[in-house]
């Protein structure tokens, strides 16, 4: 997933649904800077711990279905990112809700931004709500356990 990043460490990149990690060091092992990577966690204490292991990280808890409000109160220099990166379960958000994340990660990003999604549904990898993306890659990892599919969305 991150190797969907942009190449610029100094742009801002927002991860949903971070939970432990992994992803999250995946991000900073690629160059991002980690004073440019916001996070926004749903669980609390997921939350704490990506606060501890990633201490100049802007960690946010919060629902991303809010983030738009969220990311205006917390983080003041964040206009737009760069690149998305969610592992957000769409499958089990309801229509209404998948689509308001969508269309907000649409608006959140620069012109030509990626959003990279993470999803063990490995179906057609189409985005939710039909917000317009142009899909640049779809592939399934069958390694994983279980095999997933990696989207990357373009605006």
């Amino acid at each position: 997933m991150a190797n969907w990043l942009p190449p610029d460490p100094n742009e801002f990149v927002l991860e949903l649904g971070p939970g432990t990690g992994s992803v999250t060091q995946a991000i900073l092992d690629r160059g991002q800077r980690q004073d440019r990577l916001v996070a926004i966690e749903k669980s609390p204490k997921m939350a704490s711990l990506l606060r501890e292991r990633f201490p100049r990280a802007h960690v946010i808890t919060g629902d991303a279905c809010q983030m738009g409000k969220l990311l205006k109160k917390h983080v003041r220099q964040f206009d737009f990112a760069t690149a998305v990166i969610s592992s957000l379960p769409f499958r089990n958000f309801a229509p209404a809700d998948a689509a308001s994340v969508a269309w907000q990660i649409r608006e959140l990003l620069v012109p030509h931004g990626r959003w990279i999604q993470f999803t063990y549904h490995i179906g057609n990898g189409k985005p939710p709500g039909n917000v317009p993306f142009r899909i640049c890659h779809s592939d399934v990892v069958w390694l994983n356990i279980p095999p997933a599919r990696v989207t990357v969305y373009e605006k």
